[in-house]
């Protein structure tokens, strides 16, 4: 259903939603002009005292989590942007580790309504001033922002990241960022910022990500020179220019992701007790990233989607005790390598159900799904 007419303050979500999808021409319109213009209208373009943007192929969300976890621990108000949902929009919006209402999502609607005048917005754009808008309601200390797609035109990138984080550089959407990870990094590190850290989580960096930052004065930490970590069957161990951190609670979530938060508190400044920072570590879990939901049977939902993602799947599905048959219930959209992403899989699993998926995803995936299924099965 297309909604012609304006939304009000007080309209349901789902006709805000329906009326932002078709606002704009095209679903994706990188470039920073329109976006800023609006925020700057809407004073929204420093949304806290302190702000982390995090951009990267994978791990940005958990890296976010981890950041969000931590920094609650300490006594922080603190705010995360995140984008896609997987059930409803209001998981994009926490404040504090909680959705916001539907109500306070369509005020800032109205409010992005009003403030745009005659500038398109993309849905992404709108609903990356929404949160700024919100946040800025919420009077917050810190801020962490997840990049919706590469980083130096994302919208995400008007705002000036006091630490900004790439936690991995690998294939995707490669007809926006570029064919190698070269392009891809170059990209990425458009969030950073002068004189101000750059961290970097991916272990093999590409060149191209210490040219921006040499580019911008950025103070590039990369893992394995500026930090690094170390971990045992049981605990593990970060070290940066501040010294060295033992013990620590094995992570819930991947435990690069984990280390690169870290990382990144440890630049930004901000005063965290150790204490905070393992309380922290211990409690960070976010839905669909390996989350095993039922144990009899084993029911794991996982939201890998590019060959990156599969391979750190399938190490994980191997360190498990196979009892049966693997039954992989699957969805992609059609612009993703689905065959790179589930060759990774085929090695642990046995039986395939393509499952429909709605917008970019029909009916072109099921028939690259079925075939792909159908020759390698």
């Amino acid at each position: 259903m297309i909604i012609k007419r304006t939304p009000q303050a007080a309209s349901p979500l789902a006709s805000w939603l329906s009326y932002l999808e078709n606002l704009h021409s095209k679903t994706i319109d990188l470039g920073l002009e329109r976006v800023s213009q609006v925020a700057a209208r809407l004073g929204v373009l420093k949304p806290a005292p302190f702000v982390f943007t995090v951009a990267g192929t994978n791990g940005k969300g958990t890296t976010c989590r981890t950041l969000e976890s931590i920094l609650m621990a300490a006594g922080y108000k603190v705010g995360v942007y995140s984008s896609p949902h997987l059930v409803r929009y209001t998981e994009r919006v926490r404040v504090q580790g909680q959705e916001l209402p539907e109500s306070a999502h369509t005020a800032s609607f109205a409010e992005i309504e009003s403030a745009r005048g005659d500038i398109s917005l993309t849905y992404f754009e709108y609903g990356t001033l929404s949160a700024l808008w919100l946040f800025k309601q919420a009077q917050l200390d810190v801020v962490i922002l997840e990049v919706g797609l590469g980083g130096r035109l994302d919208a995400t990138n008007i705002v000036d990241a006091d630490v900004a984080v790439v936690t991995s550089i690998a294939l995707d959407h490669t007809d926006w960022l570029g064919p190698d990870r070269e392009s891809i990094g170059r990209e990425k590190a458009g969030i950073f910022r002068s004189e101000k850290p750059a961290i970097v989580g991916e272990p093999e960096m590409p060149s191209t990500i210490a040219d921006v930052a040499q580019e911008k004065g950025a103070l590039l930490q990369r893992r394995g020179v500026e930090w690094n970590y170390s971990v045992t069957d049981h605990d593990w161990a970060f070290s940066d220019a501040h010294g060295t951190l033992e013990n620590l609670p094995l992570p819930l979530v991947p435990q690069p992701n984990a280390a690169t938060a870290l990382a990144a508190l440890r630049a930004s400044g901000l005063e965290v007790s150790e204490n905070a920072i393992r309380d922290g570590i211990a409690s960070a879990i976010l839905p669909g990233r390996f989350q095993i939901v039922s144990e009899s049977p084993r029911v794991i939902f996982d939201v890998a989607h590019n060959p990156h993602a599969a391979e750190y799947l399938t190490g994980r599905m191997k360190a498990l005790p196979k009892n049966g048959r693997v039954l992989a219930v699957i969805g992609m959209l059609h612009d993703k390598d689905i065959a790179g992403t589930l060759a990774w899989l085929k090695s642990v699993v046995d039986d395939w159900y393509c499952a429909p998926l709605e917008g970019r995803a029909v009916p072109r995936q099921n028939n690259c799904l079925s075939i792909w299924v159908t020759a390698n099965h």
